[in-house]
């Protein structure tokens, strides 16, 4: 295997140039779900392939009834063992309320932080941050050796942040080019700490619902019907609170079937790092955990379903009062879901639960937004195991092997499509305020970021 030292060396070197390109990066406003900034999601793009072509690669844009998809590959060495498939993208979240933030969204500053430096900006680590930790260790690999050390694919789309709704597509269409990959590198997660890096084995699918309930054909006025008439707000405030029994466990008939039991080597791995969740309740204002009352804090989070009411309205909102029944009311339901739930059986199964606590007089519909299933990466996997021997050496501890509260479904997708598994490798911080204003990232966490990749495309290439 080729000494990374020199590689190493050479990007120390070059940090001021690394960060230059960040910074440029981080100036185009291509926010995927406006579409005033159509032109910017098209000129991110084409900057992504304009260094992509700098460093060897065949690179082009692929238009899709969306933003673009920037392709592009590397032939790497001849006989070369491995292909690696990079996927990121470059869209970013809208940056509104402008007012919270302390600069101008789109003009990357350097400020002071706890752990050093930090870089302020929309898209400072979700996710151009962290492609660029991806794409400067590619750079380096060409400057120092010629080129990367196995054949590379990569894929940057632009709509991530709108939930990838035209990546299916282009993904079946260019199948044949993509499933060819042994494996998909992602960096678009979380360290468990700055000094503690973490590989995500698991990431929970998502079903995301609304109901609407709908009794009498107009509102009432509660003095003249209040007592008689059904009022839906009553009855879905009912049905909801059934969900849940006192210790957290959902209630749904057959949700938990296929819910599998972490192993032994996990619980004692996640039960070793200690997870405070006192601090990390307080750390929003909160003091008593919810959820399942028999199981631990990080099982909850990363290995258990979950369902929760995410908005619920009807009848009269406005300032001072109105007597009213209304003739309708809603809510928004979701689910978590962890590897081995079926969505659509969730779904039939949420269904069901609604309509046998329905009187006579009510109607319900009910909407499916999005649903897509858990997925479980084998912690065996040898791509895992080769990630954890270069995080290791890069920040002498051992990586941790954590869960994905949150759902990624471009991973799905890519399972689904093409059949890949992906190695969730990501550089961020809890606190780096992604979505949000000042969102940033530690230059420290770049960095180290940069000489991660570097270090894991020489293991990866050997896996």
């Amino acid at each position: 295997m080729i000494s990374v030292d020199p590689i190493l060396a050479h990007a120390a070197a070059r940090r001021e140039e690394s960060r230059a390109r960040w910074f440029e990066w981080l100036r185009i406003p291509s926010v995927s779900a406006q579409p005033n900034h159509a032109p910017d999601c098209r000129r991110a793009a084409e900057w992504m392939a304009d260094q992509l072509r700098a460093i060897g690669f065949t690179a082009e844009l692929k238009d899709t009834a969306g933003h673009p998809v920037v392709l592009a590959s590397h032939p790497g060495p001849a006989g070369a063992k491995r292909h690696l498939l990079f996927y990121g993208h470059y869209d970013v979240q809208p940056a509104e309320p402008l007012e919270l933030w302390t600069s101008p969204p789109f003009e990357p500053v350097l400020v002071d932080g706890p752990n050093g430096k930090r870089a302020v900006a929309r898209g400072a680590v979700d996710d151009k941050g962290q492609v660029m930790l991806w794409l400067e260790a590619l750079r380096f690999w060409h400057d120092t050796q010629g080129g990367p050390p196995c054949r590379i694919t990569v894929m940057v789309e632009g709509e991530e942040e709108v939930g990838s709704k035209h990546l299916p597509d282009f993904l079946e269409a260019n199948a044949d080019a993509l499933r060819d990959a042994d494996v998909v590198v992602i960096s678009d997660s979380n360290m468990w700490d700055i000094n503690t890096p973490s590989i995500v084995t698991s990431v929970r699918g998502l079903v995301y619902t609304q109901i609407d309930i709908i009794a009498a054909d107009k509102d009432l006025h509660s003095g003249l019907f209040g007592g008689s008439a059904l009022n839906p707000i009553n009855l879905i405030t009912r049905i909801l609170g059934d969900l849940k029994d006192e210790s957290g466990t959902i209630l749904i008939p057959g949700f938990y079937d296929g819910v599998q039991e972490i192993s032994a080597e996990r619980r004692a791995q996640w039960d070793g790092l200690n997870f405070d969740e006192k601090a990390f309740l307080g750390s929003v204002g909160l003091s008593v955990p919810a959820g399942e009352v028999d199981r631990t804090a990080l099982e909850r989070l990363w290995a258990r379903p979950t369902a929760d009411v995410n908005g619920i309205w009807g009848g009269y909102m406005g300032e001072g009062a109105k007597t009213v029944i209304p003739s309708e009311a809603h809510a928004k339901v979701s689910f978590r879901l962890v590897q081995g739930q079926s969505p659509a059986k969730v779904i039939a199964g949420f269904r069901d639960f609604i309509v046998d606590r329905l009187p006579e007089d009510a109607q319900v519909k009910i909407h499916v937004f999005s649903h897509g299933e858990g997925i479980e990466i084998p912690s065996d996997s040898p791509f895992v195991r080769a990630a954890q021997t270069a995080l290791t050496d890069e920040f002498g501890k051992r990586a941790i092997l954590q869960g994905g509260g949150g759902s990624l479904p471009v991973v799905e997708q890519i399972k689904q499509i093409i059949g890949l598994d992906c190695l969730l490798v990501g550089f961020g911080l809890d606190d780096d305020q992604v979505h949000s204003p000042n969102e940033k990232f530690d230059v420290v966490c770049f960095e180290r970021g940069i000489d991660s990749h570097i270090r894991m495309l020489a293991v990866l290439a050997e896996a």
